[in-house]
């Protein structure tokens, strides 16, 4: 808007500067036409007036021309300048050239002056004028813009910072633009609508996944106990109880499927919302305890090197989940007697672990139920895990390999 106005008011100005010029010269046009018709009227009742050739001691010179000549020229006005006698300096006029009939049929050119100089200074003057006005008028227009838009959007400003602030899952209201502004009203109204569909759909989404992953999990949970007593009846057969070990094992990984699911969609929902600062030296060394029996049993060489001490604001669950999918993730993918490298600074995270000899998709990695192995076990969430944890904690993590060495590295700054 300001622009806009800006751009208008320097039209205005420069239209309206041209027009205050033109008038000048008009008026000056106007005095050469009235000086021409009187020296004219002169010439015809005094013929010495025929031989005046130069400007020497008046505003006018005359000179005698061809009629062939005369006959083909049209009046014209025009600026240049003239050596002043009394100045000794060249000085603005404005220059008339016209050409008119005497007696005996005869045709003279007369050119006709007027000096510019008191034009000059008037065009000058004016123009520092209109210049200040318009400077004083644009500060001005500016400085009241400022002050009423500033003072008119006070209100939408104030609300908008109130909506970015705004979670779902605080279950908290928004409170309204207080204004009599019938715009500001409609979006309060509209707004309000929106935030209260929202926060129901939020809920009710909520207590359908919650309510769905506890509907699954009893019936799982009995199957498999079922199925676990069953597998204890000495009658059958051992292919049947094979049978009954594999069912087993699919009911397990549906089971973990299922609390996988569930956490992602709580991840998702924002419903971790406590956090504190974590000293993730303490909980990676308390995990690697808990995953020692495994390491042993793969015989995995461990490089565990504390370069710094790392402590991050997280919530304390998601940290132990996030260390966990990891370091699982890092055993799960090895090889016997591979490697697993574990590097904290005072910032990052960097866990490695051999594998394939074949890079993975970074654009894959972390996407749910991408899975690089044949893996039955695996439920291709745990890297989906993770990435959801590092996005909602405001962290990076990233993908990297080099020489049979699968690296992820997590950013805290």
């Amino acid at each position: 808007m300001s622009l806009a106005l800006l751009i208008a008011l320097s039209a205005w100005a420069f239209i309206f500067y041209v027009n205050m010029i033109d008038e000048v010269h008009d008026s000056i046009d106007d005095g050469l036409d009235n000086s021409k018709l009187l020296i004219i009227h002169e010439a015809n009742q005094d013929s010495t007036v025929l031989y005046k050739t130069s400007f020497d001691e008046g505003n006018y010179a005359i000179r005698k021309m061809p009629a062939d000549h005369a006959l083909k020229h049209y009046d014209q006005y025009k600026d240049t300048l003239m050596y002043m006698e009394n100045e000794h300096d060249l000085e603005p006029v404005r220059l008339l050239t016209t050409v008119f009939e005497a007696k005996e049929n005869q045709f003279y050119e007369l050119k006709v002056i007027s000096s510019m100089v008191e034009e000059d200074d008037l065009i000058e003057d004016l123009f520092y004028s209109l210049l200040w006005l318009y400077l004083i008028l644009m500060v001005t227009i500016l400085v009241i813009n400022a002050l009423v838009l500033r003072s008119m959007w006070k209100p939408f400003f104030t609300y908008l910072n109130r909506l970015s602030q705004f979670k779902l899952e605080k279950n908290e209201k928004v409170q309204p633009i207080q204004s009599k502004t019938a715009e500001f009203q409609l979006l309060n109204k509209v707004v309000t609508e929106v935030l209260e569909s929202n926060i129901r759909s939020f809920h009710n989404q909520k207590q359908l996944i919650e309510n769905a992953s506890h509907e699954l999990q009893t019936p799982l949970a009995i199957a498999l106990n079922k199925l676990q007593l069953l597998a204890e009846n000495k009658e059958l057969s051992e292919e049947i109880v094979k049978e009954i070990f594999q069912t087993i094992e699919t009911l397990e990984r549906l089971t973990r499927l299922n609390k996988s699911l569930l956490l992602l969609s709580k991840i998702e929902n924002k419903q971790f919302r406590d956090e504190e600062l974590v000293c993730f030296n303490e909980l990676i060394q308390n995990i690697l305890n808990e995953f020692q029996d495994q390491i042993e049993f793969k015989e995995l060489e461990l490089d565990l090197a504390f370069e710094g001490e790392l402590k991050a604001q997280i919530n304390p669950e998601l940290a132990r989940i996030l260390i966990t999918n990891l370091i699982k993730n890092a055993i799960r993918h090895n090889f016997k007697k591979g490697k697993i490298g574990i590097l904290l600074t005072d910032s990052s995270l960097q866990i490695s672990n051999s594998g394939t000899d074949k890079p993975l998709d970074p654009a894959k990695v972390f996407q749910r139920f991408h899975k690089e192995s044949n893996d039955q076990s695996s439920t291709g969430l745990g890297l989906a895990i993770v990435k959801s944890i590092v996005d909602l904690s405001g962290y990076r993590i990233s993908y990297n390999y080099a020489l049979g060495i699968h690296q992820f590295m997590i950013n805290f700054n």
